[in-house]
């Protein structure tokens, strides 16, 4: 049977395809609650276990945790970190900004707030920008706006809620650097299935015994603030489902057959019962097996415009504009469709104008690149052809490979709960523990 190693190919293969359907799948499952004060799409169908926006956001950190981890074993640690802050700040930070002081103040006059009001409010531009310059998402509402859109209830509410994945994704960027500086991914690859394993066991656990398990919060951190421990649990082991995927291609069968068994399994766990138990596994098994075996003509996009990540970030200050403005009168095809111009409009800007030129500063002498290692014998009974090593962009030495191993997949996730000022929400900058996640 042949596996991950012999099909997948850095010049051939749909990522680009699949991050950006991912991101326009988080814009369509936000439509409901941000236009209409619903619950996002598929909520009810998966019986509140999951919805199409969190979907989406756990393909990106399954995606990301394969390509992220080819990238760390290629490079030293001063280059890897060079990277992965290029590809994930200068967006970040040009998206506050616009944010701030283009995109919220029009709410402001929208909403019949003076510009004076809006500016030196105690929450406001200045202090949403620089309390999330380091992506910690601190403060969510900017100068109390917003409290009129069907998300807000009447209260202060996101003007860009989808922000709050980067740090997890980010702190996942960490644990791969570790891994690298200690050599692990280099010469102690079970490791990495075993930190997955281990953390597989956790969601099992939580799921079954929910009670019982009381993960509670990690930190605050330095910079990055505080994570949620169940959701860095189910992220990060995502994540590292992809890792594992790049460091044992030749241990990943891909065959029609067991896509069709993954499909059925994510289906019971979907729309019966056990998604956390079953349906995760067989979702990032059917996600690797897409990346191979979608249609070819499919391979082409986002190779030379990456618009997925601005999708991701603009996407929802675009859809409480327009909910604000009465957006959802169009009902939720137009509501979609409007939105999606905009969004696709501003990451297009975002792309041409601050990602794409920021990306061109990777080359500067950071660190020394990694020395390739030798590859590594076949396993028994292994063609030569699915030597992970020969194949995967990992060890790749075409500058195609290098493009690939540097793209991030963090694009993009879903609000993970409603963020709103009032009683045991200090400042509305917080997220409310009462309220489920958002998908």
């Amino acid at each position: 049977m042949r596996t991950l190693a012999d099909r997948f190919s850095s010049r051939a293969n749909s990522i680009g395809f699949l991050r950006h359907l991912l991101a326009f799948d988080v814009l369509v499952a936000h439509t409901w609650p941000l236009a209409f004060g619903a619950p996002s799409l598929g909520t009810t169908l998966t019986h509140k276990q999951t919805d199409l926006g969190t979907l989406s956001v756990y393909g990106f950190f399954i995606l990301s945790g394969f390509l992220i981890t080819a990238s760390g074993r290629k490079f030293g640690i001063g280059r890897f970190s060079w990277h992965r802050f290029l590809r994930i700040f200068p967006g970040l930070w040009v998206c506050l900004l616009v944010t701030a002081f283009a995109i919220a103040p029009v709410a402001a006059l929208i909403e019949g707030r003076s510009l004076g009001s809006y500016l030196h409010h105690s929450r406001g531009p200045w202090e949403y920008v620089t309390a999330n310059w380091f992506a910690s998402m601190s403060q969510y509402p900017i100068s109390g706006l917003l409290s009129g859109t069907p998300y807000g209830h009447g209260k202060p509410s996101a003007f860009d809620g989808s922000l709050w994945s980067l740090k997890y994704e980010l702190l996942c960027y960490v644990l791969v650097g570790i891994l690298a500086v200690t050599a692990v991914l280099r010469r102690a690859r079970p490791l990495v299935s075993l930190l997955a394993v281990a953390g597989f066991v956790v969601i099992v656990f939580e799921t079954v015994s929910p009670d019982v398990l009381d993960l509670g919060t990690l930190g605050p951190l330095p910079l990055l603030g505080s994570f949620s421990v169940g959701q860095l649990v189910t992220l990060g082991t995502l994540f590292l489902f992809g890792a594992v995927a790049q460091l044992f291609p030749n241990r990943v069968p891909l065959h029609p057959a067991l896509a069709v068994v993954a499909g059925v399994l994510l289906a019971i766990g979907l729309f019966v019962d056990g998604f956390p138990v079953i349906g995760l596994p067989a979702y990032a098994y059917l996600l690797l097996y897409a990346v191979v075996a979608l249609p070819a003509k499919l391979h082409a996009v986002g190779r030379k415009r990456d618009y997925s990540y601005g999708v991701y970030i603009y996407a929802f200050p675009v859809q409480q504009m327009l909910a604000l403005v009465g957006g959802a009168a169009l009902g939720a095809a137009g509501f979609i469709v409007v939105s999606s111009a905009g969004s696709f409009a501003l990451a297009a800007l975002s792309w041409h104008l601050v990602e794409r030129p920021a990306m061109a500063l990777k080359d500067l002498r950071i660190g020394r690149r990694r020395t390739p290692e030798a590859p590594p014998q076949a396993e028994p009974g292994t063609p030569p052809a699915a030597d992970a090593e020969s194949v995967l962009p990992s060890q790749r030495a075409s500058s195609e490979s290098q493009r690939w191993s540097e793209v991030p997949t963090l694009p993009l996730t879903a609000v993970p709960e409603r963020v709103v000022a009032g009683p045991g929400v200090p400042g509305g900058d917080a997220h409310d523990p009462r309220t489920p996640p958002l998908g």
